[in-house]
This record gives C-alpha cells, structure tokens and sequence, in this order.
C-alpha cells in the first residue's frame, strides 16, 4: 500500500488530489495536512510514509521552510512540491533544498501521476516546460549537472570511492532496497546504465570522491 501525506490549506485541493492519488496504485491511503504543523505531526504519526505533497504556499511556516525542517528530520521521505504557478527562481530554491518533484496545480491528473510514478521509482522531475526552455539554467545549476537529491549526492560520492552497495548501506544505514533505488536513480541522472559509466560522467563533471578513507 501507498501512503502519501498531502499538505495544503485548502481542503477542495486536498480533496482533488486525493481522488487523483488513487490512480497511483491499487491501494492507495492520503494522509491530510491543513499547515506544516499538522504535516509534522502526521509525518511522526506515520513513520512509513511513501512521498509528500507539499503546497509551496502554506500559513505560518512556507513550503521551503517546511521543505528544509523535512529534510532535516525525514531525509528518507521524498518531497513534492506543488503550486499554483510556476516561477524558475522559485523551483531552483524548491530543488536545492532537497524536493524531489516540483508540479504546478494546473497539471493534467495523467501529468500528475506520471510524475509522482517516476519521483517514487527514484527520480527527480521537473516541470516539462521549464526544462525544455531551459529556464532553470543558471549559475547555481548548470543545465550540464544532473538533479539529485541530497541522498542521491551522497550515493554519488560513495560510489566515486568505489564503495559497493552493502558498504553503502552500512554507511548511510540505509536498506539494501533503498540503496539500489538510489543507485538507479543516479544512473538516469547520467543517462548511463552501468555504475562505472556514471563515475565516469560524474569525473568528468567535476564530482570528486570524499575525503574519508575508511
């Protein structure tokens, strides 16, 4: 079973996007949220939550301040942004601060779906629009640079140490299942299908490896 926290103030959009959820998967349970308090409160309750809708515009604490406290306190936890316009300077911020997705509340519920498909397969998506105008190019995200997550970046890193995936489990204290799906997310990041063509093309891009050593 899917379980998916939707966080917005307005209970007409929560209802929408709880009908539109259902079409994820056979059984599919929505968690609601009204502000970040709640979602906080409901994300401690459910501790085997699958990914989060979080609406940028919240009362109280904003979208990108509850962004940053999730990340802190659930970085496991995939972040989807939405919001009711798209704005390139706004998305930047959204994904450097860890989201996973960012969707416009005008999007299609098939756009929707197919997007929430591939963020819970591991990957980072975007508004389809935005990046083919290249409006999310600029000095502080190359359009050359793949979008990771922060945990995708330190699969990355270990992966650029040669680490294997049990030895990044063991060093993430993440789950075998978990690693892989990582793992294949950095993959499509890079467009490559094996492990030493993404070292490769990360090399190439200016990643490093760490600094530890052990």
């Amino acid at each position: 079973m899917l379980k998916i926290l939707v966080v917005d103030d307005h209970a007409l959009v929560r209802e929408g996007l709880r009908q539109v959820l259902k079409g994820l998967a056979e059984e599919v349970e929505v968690i609601e949220a009204a502000d970040s308090v709640q979602a906080f409160e409901n994300a401690a309750l459910h501790p085997d939550l699958d990914l989060v809708l979080l609406d940028y515009h919240l009362p109280g604490m904003n979208g990108l301040e509850a962004l940053a406290l999730f990340g802190r306190n659930h970085p496991e936890l995939p972040i989807v942004m939405i919001s009711g316009s798209i704005d390139a300077r706004v998305v930047r911020h959204v994904m450097a601060q860890g989201a996973v997705g960012f969707i416009a509340k005008a999007s299609l519920s098939s756009e929707l779906l197919t997007i929430l498909g591939q963020v819970l397969a591991g990957e980072v998506c975007l508004p389809a629009n935005m990046l083919a105008a290249g409006d999310l190019t600029d000095g502080s995200m190359p359009g050359t640079e793949p979008l990771l997550t922060s945990r995708q970046h330190e699969v990355l890193t270990l992966l650029l140490d040669g680490r294997s995936n049990r030895e990044i489990s063991d060093q993430l204290q993440l789950s075998d299942e978990t690693v892989k799906n990582h793992v294949s997310a950095v993959l499509r990041a890079f467009g490559v299908q094996t492990r030493v063509q993404a070292v490769l093309a990360a090399t190439q891009q200016g990643y490093v490896k760490s600094s530890r050593t052990a």
